[in-house]
């Protein structure tokens, strides 16, 4: 009898994705990605200047969470920002789109 060796599924090393915290600072833009299974991603949008514009800072954050949900977990993700309850600070919810 010959036995096989078992292949042990490794976790992805981001968790899936399932809310976007964004802040304007005077350093740049700042992120936090929420994951369903409880972790935290934070820094800087690297590639949006100081000056940007919230909608653009909001886009490059967006788009980061998609690419990061389907490299890790081949899935596809829909961002929705939900309305600004304070200057300088926006959330999203992320779902799989089915």
């Amino acid at each position: 009898m010959v036995r096989r060796k078992r292949e042990k599924k490794s976790r992805p090393p981001f968790g899936m994705p399932k809310g976007i915290v964004l802040l304007a600072t005077p350093q740049g833009w700042r992120h936090s990605v929420l994951t369903v299974e409880g972790g935290m991603l934070c820094g800087r949008l690297a590639d949006v200047p100081l000056n940007a514009d919230p909608a653009e800072a909001r886009a490059a954050a967006a788009a980061m969470v998609v690419g990061l949900a389907h490299d890790f977990h081949e899935e596809r993700v829909d961002v929705t920002w939900d309305p600004p309850r304070e200057p300088g600070s926006w959330t999203a919810q992320v779902t799989v789109v089915e």
